[in-house]
C-alpha cells in the first residue's frame, strides 16, 4: 500500500509547478551514473575517460579507444522507485567519438485511488487503477581533441520526457558542455550542465485534472503552469595519478559543484551554492579496483532546532578481465547523511569482448 501514498505526492507536484524557475528541477538528472564514479563520491569530473563520460563529462569520451556499452540498475525508497542508466559509444577516429544514453527514474503501479468511491457514496475497490510515473533522459554525445595537446572538449544534446500516468506529460530540451585538460599525471576538468538552462513543457490532460480537483474539496483548484525551466550548474574537477608499484597505482580527485541558487549546500549565498567531494581509486593491474569518497556536504536541520553538517561516504570495488568490468558501490556509510543508502551495480563492456 506504500504505493498510493505516492500518488498524493505526485499530484501535488502536478499542481505545485507555479513557480517557472525552481532550484530544484530535473533533479533525477543529478544522481549519476556508473557505480564506480559512485564509489569516488562522484568526483570523476577530471578523470573519466570512459562510456560514463556521457554524463560525467563529455570531454572524457574521446578517451575510448574501442566501442562500448554501460549499463546501471539501483533501487530507492525501500525499492518502490527504480533508477536505470543504458549507454553506448564509439570513436569516430583518432580525433572524435560520439554516445547515447537513457537514464529512467520511475515510480510503477502506483495505485489511483480517486475514483475509490462512487457516486452513491459507495466504496468500489474494483474502480482502483495502477499508473507510473517516470522521468527519461535521452543524450547524443559528442567529443572531440583540439589543436592544443592534451585539451579536448565535449558536448550533450539532451531531451527529457515525463509522464505522470495520464494526468500529464512534459518535453524538455537542454545542453551541456564539458571541458578537460591533462598535462603528466595532473587532470583537469569542467562540466556546466543545462548551459542554455533547460526547459520542460508540460501538457496537462484537463479530464484528468478535473478528478484531482474534485477528489478533496476545495484543494487543487488552481491550474498549474506548464512551463520548468531548469537552471544551469557546474562542476569541476582536479585529479591525479600515482605509480605507487609496479603493479599498484593511485588516482585521487576534488570535485567542487555549483549551482546558482542558495540551497542547503555546505556553501551557501543568496545567488550561488557550492559543495565538494573527494574520492580515490586504487587499482592492482588495472584489474582489481578499490575506492572511496566524502561528498554531497549540506546543512541538514535538525528536529530539535539548528542545523548539522551532513555528508555522504561512500565505498565500492570493481573487477575488470578480457574487456568487461562490474562495479560495485555502497553509499551513504553509516548513514551520515539525509540521503538514503543504496547499493550500487554497473556493467561495462568493450565491443572486443564480442569479437
Amino acid at each position: 500500500m506504500k504505493k498510493s501514498y505516492f500518488l498524493l505526492t505526485f499530484l501535488f507536484v502536478i499542481v505545485t509547478y507555479g513557480q517557472s524557475v525552481r532550484k530544484y528541477s530535473n533533479e533525477f538528472l543529478n544522481i549519476g551514473v556508473d557505480a564506480a564514479a559512485f564509489g569516488m563520491a562522484n568526483a570523476v569530473t577530471a578523470s573519466t575517460e570512459d562510456v560514463n563520460s556521457v554524463y560525467w563529462n563529455p570531454a572524457g569520451l574521446v578517451h575510448i579507444e574501442d566501442n562500448q556499452f554501460a549499463a546501471m540498475h539501483a533501487n530507492y525508497f525501500a525499492n518502490i522507485a527504480t533508477y536505470n542508466y543504458v549507454a553506448g559509444a564509439m570513436p569516430i577516429d583518432e580525433n572524435s567519438a560520439v554516445g547515447l544514453s537513457m537514464i529512467r527514474f520511475g515510480v510503477d503501479d502506483i495505485m489511483n485511488t480517486t475514483q475509490l468511491i462512487d457516486s452513491q457514496g459507495n466504496i468500489d475497490y474494483d474502480r482502483i487503477s495502477l499508473f507510473s510515473t517516470a522521468d527519461y533522459a535521452f543524450a547524443l554525445t559528442y567529443s572531440r581533441k583540439t589543436g592544443i595537446e592534451g585539451l579536448n572538449l565535449g558536448a550533450n544534446a539532451k531531451v527529457i520526457r515525463k509522464v505522470i500516468g495520464e494526468f500529464a506529460d512534459a518535453w524538455g530540451f537542454g545542453f551541456d558542455v564539458g571541458i578537460q585538460y591533462r598535462t603528466g599525471k595532473w587532470k583537469f576538468g569542467a562540466m556546466a550542465r543545462d548551459i542554455t538552462t533547460t526547459y520542460n513543457t508540460w501538457t496537462i490532460n484537463e479530464a484528468e485534472f478535473e478528478t484531482i480537483s474534485d477528489a478533496v474539496e476545495g484543494q487543487n483548484q488552481e491550474r498549474p503552469e506548464t512551463t520548468e525551466i531548469t537552471l544551469p550548474k557546474l562542476q569541476m574537477g582536479v585529479a591525479k595519478n600515482f605509480d605507487l608499484s609496479k603493479d599498484f597505482g593511485l588516482t585521487t580527485a576534488v570535485n567542487l559543484d555549483f549551482r546558482f541558487a542558495q540551497t542547503n549546500d555546505l556553501i551557501s549565498s543568496s545567488n550561488l551554492s557550492a559543495t565538494p567531494a573527494v574520492g580515490f581509486e586504487v587499482n592492482y593491474t588495472k584489474m582489481v579496483f578499490l575506492r572511496g569518497g566524502v561528498g554531497n556536504f549540506q546543512e541538514v536541520e535538525q528536529l530539535g532546532g539548528g542545523t548539522a553538517m551532513g555528508f555522504q561516504p561512500n565505498f565500492g570495488v570493481g573487477f575488470r578481465y578480457n574487456g568487461i568490468q562490474i562495479d560495485y558501490a555502497f553509499t551513504d556509510i553509516g548513514d551520515q547523511s539525509v540521503a538514503l543508502y543504496s547499493n550500487i551495480f554497473s556493467l561495462k563492456l568493450d565491443w572486443s569482448v564480442f569479437r
